[in-house]
């Protein structure tokens, strides 16, 4: 599954930050290993996404 790019999706519990913030990424949400679904259900971490905004770098 390949993100969205979407940085108008709304932020969901996983994101570190909201969508579109400088110093921030997409990565393949943890919880459901990108599919966007868990024991059936939309994920709770990504909203059924399969993504999750992760900051990068550092410093």
């Amino acid at each position: 599954m390949t993100p969205d790019n979407d940085d108008t999706r709304p932020e969901q519990p996983g994101d570190d930050a909201p969508p579109g913030t400088p110093g921030t990424g997409e990565d393949i949400c943890r919880n459901c290993k990108g599919s966007g679904r868990v024991e059936g259900e939309e994920c709770p971490e990504c909203g059924g996404t399969g993504y999750v905004i992760e900051g990068i770098g550092g410093g």
